[in-house]
């Protein structure tokens, strides 16, 4: 088990990295605000208006560390990374499954299984938790239309088959997303998901935290040799990061959407950090972007048990363990890819 490293986001504007020995440097104004010794890194990611020296590339990218450039939003730019590790073989096995219809279909169906019982373990506790609440009924059963989807994927299917059940599964669970907010309602309604803008305050968290999510599918997919463009569930498309989103998936309801609940059921961000932009999208204030990435870090670095390897681990280390047993059941070390389950 490797150890956990942490991920540096940088989110001031018109901040530097540079390079100084085996450090990075983050600069802003030309005041060194951070010196951080680059084997104690997993990754950077640069949030708005960050530039890089060259030597920081250099140095980031001998030592396997990639930095990713993303809007103030989360939205993905660019990424710098040094040679990929693996070998030609497993990508060439990736892209053959990618190929087959009901290869494809095969991972997929654990994947979107996944996705569900995660999702409809968060209902369930939800329910458990606030069993007077409002809308408990509700949610119950939307918990109980996610057990359907779950029993239908027990079955070998079609991909497109999958993907309504995936699809289902997600309309019923975002339909009661809002039973789930139980503080600051009126600043945090949640009636539909939105995206490319956000329409809502609750909409722009659950968008940037997702974001941040598949950068980190990304970069867990690199480190072990796969291709992120290419995936099973999620079809190619020129700029779409396929087998990341797959990846991300598994932990949608897991880790973002419990993060975003905590931080707006616990008042740890609010109304004041959120703007509605000209083009009727919203978006967060450089505050609370610092004030959700430390709440994501905080639980990325919390301790949990890996339902399949049995291994104590952290919570951030989950999606690389993951990219692993997708390596290698496609190396065919493994009968079947074994997706993250939350128990």
């Amino acid at each position: 088990m490797k150890q956990y490293q942490n991920t540096l986001y940088v989110t001031a504007e018109g901040a530097y990295l540079a390079q100084e020995g085996e450090a990075v440097l983050v600069k802003v104004d030309g005041e060194v605000r951070l010196r951080v010794p680059v084997h104690t890194l997993g990754g950077i990611v640069c949030l708005g208006g960050v530039g890089c020296s060259p030597q920081a590339m250099n140095l980031c990218a001998e030592r396997s560390v990639t930095i990713a450039f993303l809007t103030g939003q989360g939205r993905f730019l660019a990424r710098v990374q040094g040679p990929v590790s693996g070998n030609v073989l497993l990508r060439r096995e990736q892209y053959r499954r990618a190929d087959d219809p009901a290869a494809s279909a095969a991972v997929a169906r654990t994947i979107v299984a996944a996705k569900i019982a995660n999702s409809r373990t968060v209902l369930l506790r939800a329910a458990r938790d606030r069993p007077e609440a409002d809308g408990a009924e509700a949610v119950a059963s939307a918990a109980r239309r996610l057990e359907d989807g779950l029993a239908q994927l027990k079955s070998d299917l079609p991909l497109d088959t999958v993907r309504g059940i995936e699809g289902d599964a997600s309309r019923a669970y975002f339909a009661v997303f809002g039973h789930l907010i139980v503080a600051q309602k009126d600043a945090f309604f949640f009636r539909e998901r939105s995206r490319r803008p956000p329409l809502d305050n609750m909409n722009a968290l659950l968008s940037f935290l997702y974001a941040i999510l598949a950068n980190d599918a990304s970069s867990a997919l690199e480190a072990v040799g796969l291709d992120p463009a290419v995936g099973f569930l999620h079809r190619d498309r020129p700029g779409r990061p396929g087998l990341a989103l797959d990846l991300m998936e598994e932990f949608r309801a897991f880790l973002a959407d419990r993060v975003a609940l905590s931080l707006v059921n616990l008042r740890q961000v609010s109304v004041s950090g959120f703007r509605r932009t000209e083009a009727g999208g919203v978006e967060m204030e450089d505050a609370t972007r610092k004030e959700v990435l430390v709440a994501y870090q905080k639980r990325k670095q919390e301790e949990i048990t890996h339902p399949f390897l049995g291994e104590k681990t952290t919570v951030g280390l989950l999606v690389h363990l993951q990219a692993m047993l997708m390596a290698r059941y496609l190396r065919g070390d493994l009968d079947g890819y074994p997706p993250f389950i939350w128990k």
